[in-house]
Order: structure tokens, then C-alpha cells, then sequence
């Protein structure tokens, strides 16, 4: 017979306090819906994306072009669902190189001291500029261009994993399994692979979720610029900035890919706040 008073496994409590947050549910439905619409965008999309149709420039949505058309004729939802791929892509390689570096980087400034001052000393000074400032002076030396938009955000982005990453891994250096452990003569790189990085991935999970949303801001931030994405890609910001020239007479060039950038956004917060309150419920 199965014990029913087993005491619930710490993941299985976070997911169960996940799933009754009803703000972080609604941020999942958006990002899932926006996600299987990118994935999907090849079968699903109404229009080639690329289909010039100079009879149909600057059409008002309607049955025929849902989201209306652009300045050459294409149509604008096809191009949000292709460029959806474009923003979501960007956003995860821009958290997965940012988490790999600013963890590691965090991990080593937190657990030895005399790494710490040179680390956060760079930190500091990566940090003294605002994010979207350091990533216009990092694409000023590398270039325009989507791949130097990433490195761009990833540069930009990573203090942040660094800070957050050392704080945790300060707060349990000094804990008495791991003076156990360092007490057996336990190498460095075991310590922190087994018995640092496993406890200080609540914060690491929380802070990704929430970077994902603001590297596809910076991202089309810098695409919106000129910097980042170039036309004729269907990428969210350098579609608003095509669309920008013509908002007195066809709105929705830009409104639509502006209303795009806004829900993932937010559909990353409210899940990255959810994921904050569900690891921690102390904090509601």
C-alpha cells in the first residue's frame, strides 16, 4: 500500500504553488501561444513572408490580411509569426551564453576572495553605463548586425547574473556542510558542481526567466535603432522601425509588431514573478 503522507519533494511544492499563481498562468498561455505561433509560422502563416503585392501596399487589416500589409504589400501577420521566431531565438542564445558566462563568473567572484575584487571591479564598471548604452558602444566596435546584437545584449546583461550568483554563493560559503565537505579534502570544482551550483539555482532560474524578456526588448531595441536586425528581416523591432514612417497612414506597421514585443515581454514577467513567489512563498 502506497504511503499518502510522503512528504512532498521541494520541486513538486514549487510546481504546485506555480500552477495556483494565477498572474504567472497567464504569462505561461502568452509565451506558449506566441511560441507555437513561431514554430508553426511556416504552416500556419497566410502569406509567404517575403510576397510582394504592390496592388495590396498599405492595406487596413481585413479578412484578407488579418494584421493589413506593408509598405510592399506583405503581409504583416505572416511576418510577425516568421519574425517571432527571429525574437525568441535571439532571446534564448542571448540568455543561455549570458547565464553560462555570469554564473560562472559569479560562482568563482562568491567562493574565492581574491578573484572577487577583479571580477566585480569589471562588473562595476560594465554596470556604471545603462544596459542599452554599453550595447550601442559594444555594436560601435563590433558593427550592425543580428549576431553583434546578441554579443551586444549578452555583455550587456551578464553583470547582472554575476551580482545575483555571488550574493547567493556568499551567503553559503561559509555554511557548515560545506566546511564539511571542504574538511574531507573535497576538490573546489566538486564543492561547487555538487554541492554550491544546486543550491543557488532558485535565484539563477528566476533571473533567466526575467532576462529572457528584457534581452527581445534590448534586442529590438537595437533593431529598432538600425543596429540590431536589418530590414527587409522580419524581426519585431526593425519592423517598427519600418513602420514608424508610416504611422499617420497605415498604423498598424508598427502597432502590431509593438503589441507583440509588449505581451512576451510580459508574459516573461508574470512568469518570472511567479517563479520568485513559487521558490520562495515567504516573499508574497
Amino acid at each position: 500500500m502506497l504511503n499518502s503522507n510522503r512528504p512532498e519533494s521541494y520541486w513538486g511544492g514549487m510546481g504546485k504553488r506555480l500552477r495556483r499563481n494565477k498572474t504567472a498562468m497567464a504569462g505561461v498561455v502568452i509565451l506558449i501561444v506566441f511560441t507555437l505561433g513561431s514554430l508553426l509560422a511556416p504552416v500556419i502563416a497566410p502569406h509567404p513572408v517575403e510576397q510582394m503585392n504592390f496592388n495590396s501596399r498599405l492595406s487596413a487589416p481585413s479578412l484578407t490580411h488579418l494584421l493589413g500589409t506593408d509598405d510592399f504589400g506583405r503581409d504583416i501577420f505572416s511576418r510577425l509569426l516568421h519574425g517571432g521566431r527571429i525574437s525568441l531565438l535571439m532571446g534564448l542564445i542571448t540568455v543561455v551564453l549570458s547565464t553560462l558566462v555570469g554564473v560562472t563568473l559569479g560562482i568563482i567572484a562568491g567562493y574565492y576572495r581574491r578573484a572577487d575584487l577583479f571580477i566585480m571591479q569589471g562588473m562595476d564598471i560594465l554596470m556604471s553605463l545603462p544596459a542599452l548604452l554599453l550595447a550601442i558602444a559594444v555594436i560601435a566596435v563590433l558593427g550592425p548586425g543580428l549576431t553583434n546584437a546578441m554579443i551586444a545584449v549578452v555583455i550587456a546583461v551578464i553583470p547582472s547574473y554575476v551580482r545575483v550568483v555571488r550574493s547567493a554563493v556568499l551567503s553559503i560559503r561559509e555554511k557548515e556542510y560545506i566546511e564539511a565537505v571542504r574538511a574531507l579534502g573535497i576538490r573546489d570544482w566538486q564543492i561547487l558542481l555538487k554541492h554550491v551550483l544546486p543550491n543557488i539555482l532558485s535565484p539563477i532560474i528566476v533571473l533567466s526567466t526575467i532576462q529572457f524578456g528584457v534581452s527581445i526588448l534590448a534586442a529590438a531595441a537595437l533593431s529598432f535603432l538600425g543596429l540590431g536586425a536589418q530590414p527587409p528581416m522580419p524581426e519585431w523591432g526593425a519592423m517598427v522601425f519600418v513602420g514608424k514612417a508610416f504611422l499617420s497612414q497605415a498604423w498598424w506597421m508598427s502597432i502590431f509588431p509593438g503589441l507583440a514585443i509588449m505581451l512576451v515581454v510580459l508574459g516573461f514577467n508574470l512568469l518570472g514573478d511567479g517563479l520568485r513567489d513559487a521558490f520562495d512563498p515567504k516573499t508574497r
